[in-house]
Parts: structure tokens; C-alpha cells; sequence
């Protein structure tokens, strides 16, 4: 009950924040909110399934042009756009898992890579559907959500429901069987259990929640590009979710917060962002493998430890 209060003071954190931080931060706010419903998507995939995919950004940028695409040339409302958004993400997530679910390990990870690519270029090249490398320009939200202020909070309410229907799904006998499926396949498989089957079902739900974080951000930033689907954006939440920590449901968001937070911050001085990132990856390889989450957790540990010992 204690992990509940807490989770509950920080809510009430946020619903405070826009009232006391500037305009700029609240954008960075709106972002760490966005790419840390992306990076626990791709978690889902990693830290649950064990499997390491470079091809996450296809499901964001899948669902960013679906609702950019249809607030551009139709009237159907955002949150319908939303809901759009998912099921194209995971329709491409079920065509992209089919093959993908069939391997493992670094072959997993490169056949992710290759779709992920294979989707940028057909998006780069489309001009008369995407508008290619000039992107999707123009995409106003509603009038309600104008002010950042206001989608702060749409993308908050939005991004909170997500996390909760993710962690219902990691905490079911779902989830459990696919961290069985992360520890040790073959013995899942001894067991009856249709590996491939469960893994594919969650690499769809990985893509759909990716697409949903896709849809949330064409409004916000008023226009997307094809580098939404590269492979450089699929880095993002591999680098958020080390920095959190793998292991832990809530580790990307807490990775989101920090990447987020340092970029905002060291792009105002410096056009050394890649050096930066990289030396504070390194340290974190190196020295908290487990993450920030996972340092905090072992200190912990420790403690109670103690104190039981005493």
C-alpha cells in the first residue's frame, strides 16, 4: 500500500506542476510524458520478453502519421484519432511480429532493425501520401488543446490510463508467462506453452501502445517526419530504459524524466548531446546495470536488511 501512496503523490505532483514551472517546461514536460509511454512500450519487448528490438520507432511513427494523416485530411476527432493510431501500430506490429517472433537474440534484434528501416524509406519516398522527407505539416490539435497547458493534461490523463492497462497486462498470468518465456524459452515451451504465440501477442501490444505515443506527439510539435520511424528514434527508449532500469515496470519513465530533462538542458550550453549521452550510458553500463530504479531498490534492500538484522 505504501508503493500506492507514493504512486499517488506523484500523480498529484504532476496535476501541480504546470502551476508553478514555465511555459518551455512544460513542453519538456509534455515530451517526458510522450517518449516515457514510448520507451515503457518498448520495455514491454525487452525488459519482459527479453528480446532487444531496434525497430520500435516503426510502431511510433506508424501511429503518428495515422493520426496526423487523419487530423490533416479529415474531420474525424483526436481521440478517435488516437484510437486509430493503436490499431494501425498493431496491425503493422502483427505483420512485422509474425516474422520476427521466429527468432531470437541478436537475429531478433536485426530483423526489427531491417522493418524498422524498410518502413522509414517507404514513408520518406511517398510524396504524394506522406509527404515524404518534407513531412506532414499542419497538424493543428482541436481548439481545447491549443494552450500547452491543456495538453499537459490530455497527454497526462492519456499517457497515465496507458500505464495502468500495461502494468494490469504485466501483472496478469500474461505477463508472468512472458517473463517465464524471458528467463528460460525452451523450459516455457516443455510446459505447453505456445512461445511464439504469446510472444507475438505482446510484441502487438508493445506496437500498439507505441502508436498511441506517436499519435499524442503530431499534435503537440504540429508537424511529423519520417526520422520519427529511423533508426535513430528506436535508440531513444533503449537509452531511456537503461538509464531507469529494465527490470522495473515504472524504470523508462523514470529513464524518460532524466534523458528528457538532460537534453533540454545540456542543448542549451553545448552541441555535444551525443558525447554527453554517450559517456552517461557508458557510466551506467558500467557502474548501475540495473538502472537508476535498480540502485534505488538494491539500497533498499539493503537497508531493510539491516534493520532486520538489528
Amino acid at each position: 500500500m505504501k508503493k500506492y501512496g507514493w504512486l499517488g503523490l506523484i500523480f498529484i505532483a504532476t496535476l501541480v506542476l504546470p502551476q508553478v514551472i514555465g511555459e518551455y517546461w512544460i513542453h519538456v514536460a509534455v515530451e517526458i510524458l510522450i517518449l516515457g509511454l514510448f520507451s515503457v512500450s518498448f520495455n514491454m519487448i525487452f525488459g519482459y520478453m527479453g528480446q532487444l528490438s531496434f525497430g520500435h520507432a516503426a510502431y511510433f511513427g506508424a501511429g503518428a502519421y495515422a493520426t496526423g494523416l487523419l487530423m490533416v485530411k479529415t474531420p474525424v476527432p483526436l481521440p478517435v484519432c488516437l484510437v486509430i493510431s493503436m490499431l494501425t501500430a498493431g496491425l503493422l506490429a502483427l505483420i512485422i511480429g509474425y516474422f520476427c517472433v521466429r527468432l531470437t537474440g541478436i537475429y531478433f534484434a536485426i530483423l526489427t532493425l531491417a522493418f524498422g528501416q524498410l518502413l522509414y524509406y517507404i514513408i520518406f519516398q511517398w510524396y504524394s501520401f506522406t509527404g515524404g522527407d518534407n513531412g506532414l505539416q499542419g497538424i493543428v490539435p482541436p481548439n481545447w488543446l491549443l494552450s500547452v497547458t491543456a495538453y499537459y493534461y490530455f497527454a497526462l490523463f492519456i499517457v497515465a490510463a496507458a500505464l495502468i492497462v500495461m502494468w494490469l497486462i504485466s501483472e496478469s498470468p500474461f505477463g508472468y508467462t512472458m517473463r517465464a518465456i524471458r528467463d528460460n524459452a525452451e523450459r516455457t515451451r516443455f510446459i505447453g506453452v505456445n512461445v511464439r504465440k504469446y510472444m507475438l501477442i505482446n510484441f502487438v501490444v508493445a506496437g500498439m501502445f507505441a502508436g498511441l505515443a506517436g499519435g499524442l506527439m503530431g499534435p503537440f510539435v504540429r508537424s511529423i517526419s519520417p526520422d520519427l520511424c529511423n533508426w535513430q528514434q528506436s535508440g531513444v527508449p533503449v537509452f531511456m530504459t537503461i538509464i531507469g532500469g529494465p527490470m522495473s515496470f515504472l524504470g523508462p519513465m523514470i529513464g524518460s524524466v532524466i534523458y528528457t530533462f538532460l537534453f533540454a538542458f545540456v542543448t542549451g550550453f553545448t552541441e555535444y548531446w551525443p558525447l554527453t549521452i554517450g559517456l552517461i550510458i557508458i557510466f551506467v553500463v558500467l557502474y548501475l546495470p540495473g538502472g537508476v530504479l535498480g540502485l534505488v531498490k538494491t539500497r533498499f534492500d539493503l537497508r531493510r536488511a539491516k534493520a532486520e538484522g538489528q
